[in-house]
């Protein structure tokens, strides 16, 4: 229930759309940096892997954290914190030539910062703030935002790249996020909502009831296997393309930034779909369609027109699950902690990423391709598809009222 003092939904939308966009666009095109980090300090593909997994996994373990103080303190304060910690740890891959050290501060600056600049640290807010016919909505257009971050930043990242160094392209990116996410960050207030009288549900029964619901194990799962073939495919799909012989650069840039492009239109798709179908079907549709979508990609023929294909389909079903997802647990467990039980729900994706990433310059070290790998992403794709079918999306009852 909301009184007078709820903020606009467009400005709050508006700011944390700006937000995402760069977080997750920069995040996106790290892909672009593997080679010429890898090639300047002589080090293996699995090594510049192993530290985008440790960012991932550390993206999901500060995730919940984030999440709890973006309900307790406000969303304006962690993403304050969340750009400093970006800034820092850009620059920090710029300047660090020890493989150790490297996937360490990746992992906990970046990785903390995408925690408190990406969706678990946003999604309360849009929910507390977005009426319950429109929650769903807003979701799809959060997603969307991102989205467009990944297609305006992929060929920007590149071109960075190759105009300024891949030193410089971080520092610049550095200043610019400070520059767009602090001003953004002061202009998101928390919506002051009714409460009910009597007692209130807590921050650790909130976790323990979570826990103890079966769907919520559910989403647990799928959303692992997103996390683990989004972050195989978005770091080694422009390695891959040139291992399979199309050695112009561009193309993998055509591919990330078509990918970004038609996840706009799937994540905003999805959004208003979810307010229509059970969410649960729509989350296996996206798992198993993408399953097919790879299976074809590895069958047919490697030419720019198959690449632009996948990366169009792909990218419908990119960032599909997001809102589908958050808006299966804020109409299961209400938005009263909704970033912090999306945070856990995401720190299950990360795990996945960690995973996807840490097998992917594995399996390329040591068999020269990453054939296995693809297997593996077709088969949890299809595992997906079937454990979200039972998911039950139907409120939670409580003998104290609580927010929703």
């Amino acid at each position: 229930m909301r009184t007078a003092t709820t903020p606009d939904l467009k400005s709050v939308l508006i700011a944390t759309g700006f937000v995402l966009t760069l977080a997750m666009g920069v995040r996106h095109g790290l892909g672009f940096w593997l080679q010429p980090i890898s090639q300047t300090h002589h080090w293996t593909r699995e090594t510049f892997s192993l530290a985008i997994a440790m960012q991932n996994l550390m993206w999901g373990v500060f995730g919940p954290f984030a999440g709890m103080a973006a309900d307790r303190l406000g969303t304006a304060k962690v993403i304050l914190v969340g750009a400093i910690l970006y800034a820092l740890g850009l620059v920090s891959m710029a300047l660090i030539d020890q493989p150790t050290t490297f996937i360490a501060v990746t992992g906990i600056l970046v990785g903390g910062a995408l925690a408190c600049t990406t969706f678990g640290a946003v999604t309360g807010i849009i929910g507390r703030t977005a009426p319950l016919e429109k929650r769903s909505w807003a979701f799809g257009l959060s997603s969307a935002a991102s989205s467009f971050g990944q297609f305006v930043m992929m060929p920007v990242d590149q071109q960075l790249i190759q105009q300024a160094g891949w030193q410089n392209a971080f520092y610049i990116l550095a200043v610019v996020l400070l520059l767009v996410m602090l001003p953004m960050a002061w202009k998101l207030r928390e919506p002051v909502l009714e409460r009910p009288t009597g007692p209130q549900q807590s921050m650790m029964e909130a976790i323990r009831e979570a826990f103890s619901h079966r769907p919520f194990w559910l989403l647990l799962a799928g959303y692992f296997v997103c996390g683990f073939q989004l972050i195989f495919i978005g770091i080694n799909l422009p390695a891959y393309l040139k291992d399979k012989g199309v050695n112009d650069p561009q193309v993998a840039v055509l591919a990330l930034a078509l990918i970004g492009l038609f996840n706009i239109f799937g994540s905003y798709g999805a959004g208003k779909l979810g307010g229509i179908f059970p969410k649960r079907y729509l989350l296996s549709g996206v798992y198993f369609l993408r399953s097919v979508v790879i299976g074809v990609f590895l069958l047919a023929p490697i030419s720019i027109l198959s690449i632009a294909i996948f990366s169009a389909a792909m990218g419908v079903l990119w960032l599909s699950t997001v809102p589908l997802t958050n808006g299966v647990i804020a109409g299961i467990f209400g938005v009263r902690y909704l970033s912090m039980l999306s945070g856990f729900v995401f720190f299950s994706h990360q795990l996945g990423s960690f995973l996807g990433a840490c097998l992917g310059g594995y399996f390329y070290t040591k068999n020269a391709n990453y054939d296995a790998v693809w297997v593996i992403v077709i088969g949890l794709g299809l595992f997906a598809t079937l454990i979200n079918l039972p998911i039950n999306e139907s409120a939670i009852e409580r003998e104290t009222v609580v927010l929703v």
